[in-house]
């Protein structure tokens, strides 16, 4: 699929996906299967129905384990930047600086759920109010774990990549910007009422969580089609005995 071109008077909007085979948890789950496809191909796949995504860029590690991941990103048709392991912050500011991004939504390779929908609103949001960054879970979660989105422009995350300090700021990339409000203009994304769940966990970090998510994709999946935040949230209502599934499981910090 061919990218949206950037017009003269718009940004260029990447949506940059942190993805590594190594996993604390759960080893080599970016490219475990979920309906016959690796959980990263979902991704890019949901990110192409975006309306105002104009590259997707994969921000891999530059170490040998990871080379299957820039093979995976040539055969889908992708950018592909390889840097820091540890030093994400690094590694999404080099690969949007490469790119020449102006806009840059970050996507972590454990959120095979993320909506387009919610992203372009978050992008939409972004853009009105002219802000530096914006997310839908600051300062408080709304969504389900899994479906938030974050949108930052360059010129923000070069002031973070030069001035964060603490190992969490470098490793987890936009805490910089909620902890300055004062360097940075933030915006909360408003979402409709019906989306709120923030104890929902709908991220892949787990066993119990592939588990919980293939079940997702065998009930609503169907290729070359988008089901959505709605979607999800009314299956629980019908099928409340999903949410035990990973129920048990505690969030680490993206």
């Amino acid at each position: 699929m061919r990218h949206k071109l950037k017009s003269k008077n718009f940004p260029k909007i990447c949506a940059i996906i942190e993805a590594r085979i190594g996993s604390t948890r759960l080893p080599g789950k970016v490219l475990m299967p979920i309906c016959g496809k690796p959980m990263l191909q979902h991704i890019i796949e949901r990110l192409r129905f975006s309306k105002l995504i104009n590259q997707i860029i994969l921000a891999i590690p530059d170490t040998k384990e990871n080379d299957i991941l820039e093979e995976f990103a040539l055969r889908n048709s992708i950018g592909c930047y390889r840097g820091s392991e540890n030093e994400v912050l690094a590694r999404i500011y080099l690969a949007a600086k490469e790119n020449n991004c102006d806009v840059i939504v970050r996507i972590t390779a454990d959120n095979p759920l993320i909506d387009p929908e919610i992203i372009d609103l978050a992008i939409k949001k972004y853009l009105s109010a002219r802000a530096d960054y914006s997310s839908t879970f600051y300062p408080s979660r709304f969504l389900p774990i899994g479906l938030d989105a974050e949108v930052f422009n360059f010129h923000a995350l070069e002031i973070a990549y030069k001035n964060a300090k603490k190992s969490h700021q470098r490793e987890h990339v936009t805490p910089y910007f909620y902890e300055h409000p004062d360097v940075f203009k933030i915006i909360s994304i408003k979402l409709p009422k019906h989306l709120e769940n923030p104890k929902l966990r709908l991220t892949l970090d787990t066993k119990e969580d592939l588990e919980l998510i293939t079940k997702i994709y065998a009930k609503l999946y169907k290729t070359g089609s988008l089901f959505k935040t709605k979607e999800i949230l009314d299956l629980f209502k019908v099928q409340p005995e999903l949410k035990k599934i990973n129920a048990h499981i505690i969030q680490k910090i993206k």
